[in-house]
């Protein structure tokens, strides 16, 4: 496997390809960046040094993770771009995957396309944040691997991945594009939202998970439709334990049976509803406002006493000179608008009611100019940044709009809770965005006083801390929490083991109230090792400090499953069936009719069969055994 990137998240990679997958890995990174690069880390370590003190070191005694160092037997090459002749010498000719996880859109494009050139069989993986474009770029690299192999693409199983009965050995030539973004904007928006679902969307699947809290003595924990997990013991601590990849205490992952009704006093995170998402929800057109919002109350209100005074003039002229309705209502409007002829020989009642018409059409004027005013200010302000309402709460302050927040801000909206964005580039990647969800924007320096206040954080539910600065998101949270002790907090840190420090010190000192100390790397690295792999990884949860695969497999060739019914395949601890994609094969084991796709309440009787492609969730080892890898032994 070569990875290739300038960032975290390649060598967070390289330790999980290393470390879960047992694979040989050769990491090229730029000229002097052995080490990921922390410049902001290695100043917020000093800032928690100096604010915590001696508890970081205490809560933080015997928690190291040794799947997050690099193995010493790893190739590292230094290089300041992946030229044709630096991936060569990695070996990419003869190379099974390569990973190409730069922060940049172009050098991940160019250099996989120089890659295809030298492997035609390799697998690719790519991070790219344009979406769209990374849809075009897998449908090319894909079609020049197919005509330069010989292969055809009824080979491919779905969409930016293969499902294939290889079992690591076979050709599997599929290019995945990924976004670190879109990985971890689900887990970043579960995890501020207490109460609300855990979500993993792909490709239209929707999967919900909830956390549940622990059940009292003597109950046993409701599983739900499936239990995922359950959590570290809580009798004592209502935040949670942060197990480590490998602590003995931490969560326990897919659990059986016997395991859930023994676990009294443990959370657990739950199956609470998979569906199908279907198609997506219209998109609003940008500048179609309602009526009402054209108009402020006070002028429609005179616009109202005005009509009001027109009907009741053209009924006191109906009634004045016997007139028909239409025309008398005719008449008043030329009065109104001043362009009748004067009623010198017409009866008293007549001209009176002229004289008001006039006196009407005198007061029409300013209205109607307050309304063209005031629908122009509208229109022009449409575009603009919105301010936070008065009176808002109960919404999620985010802080910074760059890749992340984004994708962040975007998975809010869809689940449709109120979000107030802080942002101090007025020209940030996220703001065109902003604007076009009508969400609003303080625009300032989070660290500046005066700032957090204009977003409403004391009536906030949640804070959410993006920024790409370290200490600027655990400054944000401290001074929230000063604020609101026992606001919901989740922060961006750069380094994993920074983040459970931080965690670990935050809990301490707010017992009542929830944090989350989110590495990026720690949260995408698992999808994009996954992806190398040669198979399709439709998400990732998050429990504690460890993650839970959703992969879509192909039965074929994996002893595990073949054969197998349902509750025999289940490996708990490693993996176990979730649904059935019935859409190829075009029937359906007995719970919903032919051609449904995605038959979730399988059966435990049902036996898997060659064809039959399953989603699972799995951990990481787990999937790593399931692909059937051969263990090498390092050099």
């Amino acid at each position: 496997m070569v990875v290739c990137g300038d960032d975290g998240l390649a060598h967070r990679l390289a330790t999980e390809l290393r470390g879960v997958y047992r694979e040989q890995v050769v990491l090229v990174v730029p000229p002097s960046r052995r080490t990921p690069p922390q410049p902001m880390a290695g100043r917020a370590r000093a800032a928690s040094a100096a604010l915590f003190g001696r508890m970081v070191t205490a809560v933080n005694r015997g928690t190291g993770d040794s799947d997050d160092t690099l193995v010493p037997d790893e190739r590292v090459m230094e290089a300041a771009e992946p030229t044709e002749a630096v991936l060569a010498d990695a070996g990419v000719d003869r190379a099974a995957a390569l990973a190409l996880v730069y922060d940049d859109d172009e050098t991940n494009i160019r250099a996989a396309l120089t890659a295809r050139r030298l492997n035609p069989r390799l697998r690719l993986v790519l991070r790219l944040y344009n979406r769209r474009l990374g849809q075009h770029i897998e449908e090319l690299l894909d079609q020049a691997a197919e005509l330069a192999a010989g292969t055809t693409a009824g080979h491919r199983d779905g969409h930016g991945g293969h499902g294939g009965h290889h079992g690591g050995h076979g050709a599997d030539i599929a290019t995945t594009v990924l976004s670190d973004a879109d990985t971890t904007a689900p887990a970043l928006v579960a995890t501020a939202l207490v109460g609300t679902s855990k979500v993993v969307d792909a490709e239209g699947l929707l999967l919900r998970a909830v956390e549940r809290r622990p059940p009292r003595p003597g109950e046993v924990a409701d599983p739900g439709l499936c239990t995922l997990a359950l959590l570290s013991a809580t009798s004592n601590d209502p935040a949670g334990t942060e197990g480590s990849e490998d602590s003995g205490d931490g969560p326990r992952l897919l659990p059986d049976a016997e395991a859930v009704a023994a676990a009294t006093g443990r959370g657990a995170v739950v199956l609470e509803q998979v569906s199908y998402s279907g198609p997506p929800l219209p998109a609003r057109r940008a500048g179609v406002m309602p009526f009402a919002s054209l108009f402020s109350a006070r002028l429609r209100w005179s616009l109202a006493g005005l009509v009001a005074a027109v009907v009741a003039l053209a009924v006191a002229l109906i009634v004045v000179t016997d007139d028909h309705p239409l025309h008398a209502i005719y008449i008043t409007l030329l009065d109104l608008f001043a362009i009748n002829d004067p009623a010198v020989d017409a009866p008293l009642g007549q001209q009176v009611l002229q004289l008001l018409s006039g006196l009407v059409g005198l007061l029409l004027l300013p209205v109607l100019l307050a309304a063209v005013l005031e629908a122009l200010g509208t229109f022009r302000t449409a575009s603009a940044l919105r301010k936070p309402p008065r009176g808002l709460s109960g919404h999620v302050v985010l802080l910074g709009l760059g890749k992340i927040g984004t994708r962040v801000l975007t998975r809010l909206r869809e689940l449709h809770i109120p979000v107030v964005c802080v942002e101090a580039d007025p020209e940030a990647r996220g703001m065109a965005v902003a604007r076009r969800l009508r969400v609003p924007v303080v625009v300032g320096d989070v660290t500046q006083e005066g700032v957090l206040e204009s977003a409403k954080i004391h009536r906030a539910d949640a804070l959410l801390a993006l920024t790409s600065v370290d200490t600027t998101n655990l400054e944000a949270v401290l001074y929230a929490r000063s604020v609101r002790p026992d606001l919901r907090a989740v922060l961006r840190l750069y380094d994993d083991d920074f983040a459970k420090a931080v965690y670990r010190t935050l809990r301490t000192a707010h017992p009542a109230a929830l944090t989350r100390s989110r590495s990026v790397s720690h949260l995408a690295a698992p999808a994009f090792a996954g992806a190398m792999m040669g198979r399709q990884i439709l998400g990732a949860i998050p429990v504690e400090r460890r993650v839970l695969l959703f992969a879509a497999v192909v039965v074929d060739g994996h002893p595990q499953l073949e054969g197998r019914t349902v509750a025999e395949a289940f490996r708990p601890g490693a993996w176990r069936v979730l649904a059935l994609d019935t859409a190829a094969r075009g029937d359906t084991p007995g719970a919903e009719p032919p051609g449904s796709g995605l038959v979730w309440d399988l059966p435990g009787t049902y036996v898997l069969r060659a064809g039959d492609r399953v989603v699972l969730a799995a951990t990481r080892r787990g999937l790593a055994e399931l692909l059937g890898r051969r263990t090498r032994s390092p050099r």
